[in-house]
């Protein structure tokens, strides 16, 4: 089996989130320049030049001063925003489970200050959860909750978050239950711990006004049981995240992705159910000071794009509270310095155009039918013209003979009597 950390009980932490694929934070130090970008050793996956923006983030404590902690971050990083908040409620009793402590207030006071961040609650199944309980108390406890004994809590937590005005917060329901350290853990009764999960869900969905996304999130790898045999139904859950530190000793990246439900699984189980995927919990471990993890696991997260990740930051696992990781540290603050979504700018109203009065559409004229061509016709001849009978006028000197008609007609025409007949012989 492998090695695991532990959390201690009383060392509840919040994790923050903002604005990017990858995680957060180095060791804390002076305000320095942009640090240069360390070149870890090749590997099977390209470093990513500049992540593409999601929401990223570290733990860093789970009250009142992890919030206070965030600025301080931002600045290291260069100015990143950091947009998604990470705690954790004790799982010493159940007031604790129904989020009694005031440092929710803290965190939802950072939360309502601005509508695109996130809150990330990490929720206990169990009290006395980091109290080593056996196998068998634990199947006992997982059938009461199995029964809905539980309920009430559960509900109660609901309500607080309601009046809390946070009713978006993630849920990280009993985290790592494929593993042993906790008392909520699943492998003692798979079948009882799916049909908890059912039950507490249906309590808190019940109160109105939430809005509450479900991560189910196991610990890489098969650990106790497959984190596939604790997998409670799509209709429970919202996000399928993992919790993968740099472990076991001496194995490589590479490995992590392959292995049985492993990283590579794990996208495939979520693109398969159709969910989004988170790495609540992530970072440097038995491996030491590690950088290509480091890069390897920010390139990772840039390419399959988690709806957030947030990694750890106390030691051994940190980058910034953590001062024992010098080089991966170098190399996840060169990777995420000044990381922020762009701020749309305003486009500037364009001035008004006055309508144009429509004019009234013209009737068109319906064209004339061309008039079928004459056929031409020959020219006539034209006809002369009758001249009016001229009366003929008698010579001079003669003086006509009124005949009958009939013997003019016949002479062709009247007779003329010249009477100076006798003066033309001289």
């Amino acid at each position: 089996m492998r090695q695991r950390r532990h959390r201690a009980a009383t060392f509840t932490t919040s994790v923050l989130a903002a604005g990017a694929l990858c995680s957060l934070a180095l060791a804390p130090g002076a305000d320095t320049p942009h640090p240069r970008v360390h070149q870890p050793g090749a590997g099977s996956d390209p470093p990513p030049a500049h992540p593409s923006v999601a929401h990223f983030g570290a733990f860093l404590d789970s009250g009142a001063l992890g919030v206070k902690r965030i600025a301080a971050l931002e600045k290291w990083l260069g100015g990143a925003d950091i947009r998604v908040g990470h705690t954790y409620l004790p799982g010493n009793n159940w007031s604790d489970i129904e989020g009694k402590a005031g440092f929710l207030d803290d965190w939802a006071t950072w939360r309502r200050e601005r509508a695109d961040r996130t809150l990330v609650l990490n929720v206990p199944m169990q009290a006395l959860n980091e109290e080593g309980l056996p196998d068998a108390r634990v199947r006992r406890l997982l059938a009461r909750g199995a029964n809905g004994d539980y309920d009430e809590h559960f509900k109660k937590l609901a309500e607080r978050l309601v009046e809390l005005k946070i009713p978006d917060t993630v849920i990280v329901l009993g985290w790592e239950m494929n593993g042993t350290t906790y008392t909520h853990r699943c492998g003692p009764d798979p079948a009882a711990w799916k049909k908890y999960w059912k039950s507490a869900v249906t309590a808190m969905r019940s109160v109105p006004g939430q809005k509450f996304r479900f991560d189910f999130a196991p610990s890489r790898g098969r650990d106790a049981v497959p984190w596939t045999d604790c997998y409670p139904g799509d209709d429970l859950v919202d996000i399928i995240g993992m919790d993968s530190y740099d472990q076991p000793p001496g194995q490589d990246f590479d490995k992590q992705v392959k292995e049985p439900y492993g990283l590579q699984q794990h996208v495939d189980f979520a693109a398969a159910h159709k969910k989004p995927i988170s790495y609540p919990e992530w970072g440097l471990f038995r491996n030491g000071d590690n950088p290509e993890y480091m890069r390897r696991m920010l390139a990772w997260m840039d390419t399959h794009q988690p709806v957030y990740n947030t990694i750890t930051d106390y030691c051994p696992h940190g980058v910034w509270e953590c001062t024992d990781n010098p080089l991966a540290s170098e190399v996840y603050r060169s990777l995420l310095f000044g990381r922020k979504d762009p701020v749309p700018q305003p486009t500037a109203p364009a001035t008004p155009v006055t309508p144009v009065t429509p004019v009234a559409p013209v009737t068109p004229v319906t064209p004339a039918v061309p008039a079928a061509p004459v056929t031409p016709q020959p020219p006539t001849a034209p006809s002369p013209k009758p001249t009016a009978p001229v009366t003929p006028t008698p010579p001079a000197n003669c003086t006509p003979l009124d005949l009958n008609p009939w013997v003019e007609y016949w002479i062709g025409g009247k007779l003329c009597l010249r009477l100076d007949w006798y003066s033309r012989r001289s």
